[in-house]
């Protein structure tokens, strides 16, 4: 059904869209044309087919198009009360009202990522579970209200708990990597008998926009998707694209969609009238049927359109001619669904009017209420579930012991136990930690590129495939997008992942898995959901015949900016396998995310101050034992002359540094080893640094972009900002190959003479 193509009145020229659309439903339900078809309507009964040939009944219709009407009013409801400062967000589901048929024939325990233009579908999947209200849920999020119960007025986010919808903010594909991850974690689990949160026969439903389907975030999805089905692996996730044409103001190509993903081998693709109810039913219960039976990825290509602009602040009219606006609005699936509902006799006309009118009303009290309710006042709310940490609770589980039958079979006996071996380096106390970890934590789960039969590039996860499997330590393809990706995804499903990025300059590819994603769902959800994780990354310079920027990169200041993230960086084996333990407890006591930042350079040291003198080999600590958050290791506590602040591979420097200064003339020398890079301990850095006459920070990270910048501002708001302070930093340059690496980094000679010159001050 279209609408006719008369001559456009010239009171439809340069007026708000809103109102067009909103008057164009109103007009056609007073039209003859709607007259006529409710003059032939029939008497439907509640289960028959609503249109001949479908199989949705008018019942279920007449719930789905109220779906849409519901969506649709929230839409014109925040278009004028954000004018009055009532409502914060504009961006719209109109047009793709039909997504309301995914939440239809899905359940409401499938985890489900959407898209920001899917009104239609929450208010479908409201209908799942007796007591829920969209309009007022939907309202109070509008209107960053405190009691929004997705997110508590941190963002309009389409997200519920019970209906087992992850908040997102603006998605532009960066959830479809957690979205697969999700759906092989749901396999996943089965293999390695863990109890799944949800049916085991769900799957992961994501939507996202025709022009987000060229995204990176997407195609990386998209590929390792194909990749899994490839080789017959299940990844039961239903890609929903609904197409509408166009991004913004970027129009897609006609049949683009369809050429691009309609012959995917390994993506089973389905199209979909999302402009049609009754047509587009079928087509969406095919494809939904098709991914939970056969456990394969699926592409549903549903078709949408977008009316009244991108976002309210979108005059398209300035950049649209007015034939095409109109052309777009004929297209309005309420219009279709209107005249269903008209020719199968579900309303009459009249009817049909007091219906959309009362759901109007509906809207605009409930925004008008939601308008009344508390907002966020203090930082203290807002930051409420950004890092939340219960300090006890953590302790305990952290030193709590994992079953001893449990690490005698994975260490083979009493006198292989790792605490009963000699001192040992950095590499084999993370890998007798995960060890332990794994035996403790039947869920942990440790991928990566690399990281099963080989071990890893450094060796540091040998055995670990061998002692527990290809179901718990398995090789991914080469992208850490995904690997990120399915991290979240199994952390989702109450699995303990160990990612691992294999060395710190790839993070960067897929730093926002972690920045926009993973780190940000405890403060969007109100701290309702969580993925918690430990990241392990290989990182940090000093590297000798294998190195070059990829592999001696110490650029880690963009792990310091997210917010909410814990970033440990262990400098010597016994503090690394204790911090392991703590990092694991935050993420299971309090659905923290880490990253555990291991200096390559440290992995095979052995000796600090000469050759041979074991220096820098450590006991295995007892499993009881474990790491405060943000606790340093002080080195000779009682000194006062000199405060030198390090971390990683700049610790042996400073006790070098610091051995040398007490034999040049007696000088005392405390050295300070942070641990813990994000949060700092500022409290400690200012204790200690006021108990000494100078401070020297060193920090292998770049001049204008590391930690010292943070240890600075702590000495200065501290009180601190006259004592004599120096640094020995990186240089803000990437790192060369061979010997010229070390030319770019802190070195044994710097460390000492800018501390000898700092002394002499």
């Amino acid at each position: 059904m279209s609408r006719p193509n008369t001559p456009i009145p010239a009171r439809m020229r340069g007026l708000n869209r809103a109102e067009i659309c909103d008057q164009n439903f109103i007009e056609f339900v007073r039209s003859d044309e709607a007259a006529n078809l409710a003059r032939a309507a029939g008497n439907l009964a509640d289960d028959a087919p609503v249109v001949n040939g479908s199989s949705l009944t008018a019942a279920a219709f007449r719930e789905l198009f109220e779906s849409q009407l519901i969506s649709r009013h929230l839409d014109l409801m925040a278009r004028v009360l954000r004018v009055q400062n009532k409502v914060f967000y504009t961006i719209g589901s109109s047009g793709h009202e039909g997504n309301a048929l995914v939440a239809r024939l899905s359940r409401h325990t499938d985890p489900a990522f959407l898209h920001y233009r899917s009104g239609g579908f929450m208010a479908e999947r409201f209908r799942k579970l007796p007591g829920m209200d969209p309009i007022m849920d939907s309202a109070l999020s509008f209107a960053a209200s405190a009691e929004d119960p997705a997110s508590g007025g941190r963002h309009k986010v389409w997200g519920s708990k019970p209906l087992w919808v992850l908040p997102q903010t603006s998605t532009i594909a960066s959830h479809l990597p957690k979205a697969l991850g999700t759906a092989v974690a749901i396999e996943q689990a089965r293999r390695v008998g863990h109890e799944l949160p949800v049916p085991a026969d769900s799957i992961a439903i994501c939507s996202f926009g025709d022009a987000s389907s060229n995204h990176a975030s997407a195609q990386t999805a998209f590929n390792t998707a194909q990749w899994t089905a490839y080789q017959r692996l299940p990844a039961p996730v239903l890609f929903v694209c609904e197409d509408n044409g166009i991004g913004i103001s970027v129009k897609t190509p006609p049949g683009w969609i369809a050429q691009r993903y309609g012959n995917q081998p390994d993506l089973d693709y389905f199209f979909a009238d999302g402009l049609d109810l009754a047509r587009g039913h079928d087509q969406v219960a095919a494809a939904i049927d098709h991914c939970r039976r056969t456990r394969r990825p699926t592409f549903l290509h549903l078709q949408t359109t977008r009316i009244m602009g991108h976002a309210g602040t979108d005059f398209e009219i300035e950049w649209r001619s007015i034939e095409e606006l109109v052309a777009v609005e004929r297209t309005d699936p309420l219009l279709r669904s209107a005249a269903i509902a008209l020719e199968a006799g579900l309303y009459t006309p009249e009817e049909l009017l007091e219906h959309y009118q009362a759901i109007r009303a509906r809207c605009f009290a409930a925004a008008e209420d939601a308008d009344r309710r508390p907002r966020i006042e203090t930082l203290d709310e807002v930051m409420r579930p950004l890092a939340p940490y219960r300090p006890d609770a953590v302790q305990a589980e952290a030193t709590r012991q994992p079953d001893a039958d449990a690490r005698l079979r994975v260490f083979g006996s009493e006198e292989k136990l790792p605490e009963q071996q000699p001192p040992r380096h950095l590499a084999i106390q993370i890998n007798n930690a995960l060890h332990d970890l794994f035996a403790k934590y039947p869920q942990a789960l440790l991928f990566g590129e690399d990281v099963a039969q080989k071990g890893g590039v450094y060796t540091v996860t040998k055995g670990l495939h061998k002692a527990f499997g290809n179901r718990r330590v398995f090789n991914t393809l080469l992208d850490e997008t995904m690997i990120l990706g399915l991290a979240q995804g199994f952390a989702n499903m109450g699995l303990l992942p160990f990612p691992e990025i294999q060395y710190l300059a790839y993070l960067h590819n897929a730093a926002d898995q972690i920045r926009g994603e993973a780190a940000s769902l405890q403060f969007f959800s109100n701290n309702q959901y969580a993925n918690p994780m430990v990241v392990r990354i290989a990182g940090l310079g000093y590297q000798r015949g294998f190195g070059g920027h990829f592999h001696n990169d110490n650029s880690f200041a963009a792990l310091r900016d997210i917010p909410g993230l814990v970033v440990g960086c262990a400098s010597r084996g016994d503090d690394a396998a204790m911090m392991l333990r703590t990092l694991a407890a935050l993420a299971r006591v309090d659905g923290r995310v880490s990253v555990f930042l291991e200096p390559i350079a440290q992995y095979m040291t052995k000796d600090l101050h000469q050759a041979g003198d074991g220096g820098w080999l450590f006991p295995y600590p007892a499993p009881d034992q474990a790491l405060v958050l943000g606790e340093p290791r002080i080195y000779e506590p009682e000194a006062t002359d000199l405060l030198i602040i390090s971390y990683g591979n700049g610790m042996p420097m400073a006790l070098r540094a610091a051995r040398q200064l007490v034999d040049d003339g007696g000088t005392s020398v405390r050295v300070m080893d942070l641990r813990w890079l994000q949060p700092l301990n500022e409290a400690a850095v200012v204790e200690h640094a006021r108990a000494c006459s100078r401070v020297l920070i060193v920090d292998e990270g770049r001049r204008t972009a590391s930690v010292g910048e943070g240890i600075f501002t702590a000495l200065a708001e501290g009180g601190l900002g006259d004592k004599p302070v120096a640094r020995v930093v990186g240089a803000d340059t990437y790192t060369p190959l061979a010997g010229a690496a070390f030319l770019v980094l802190p070195s044994d000679g710097e460390v000492l003479a800018a501390a000898r010159q700092l002394l002499a001050r």
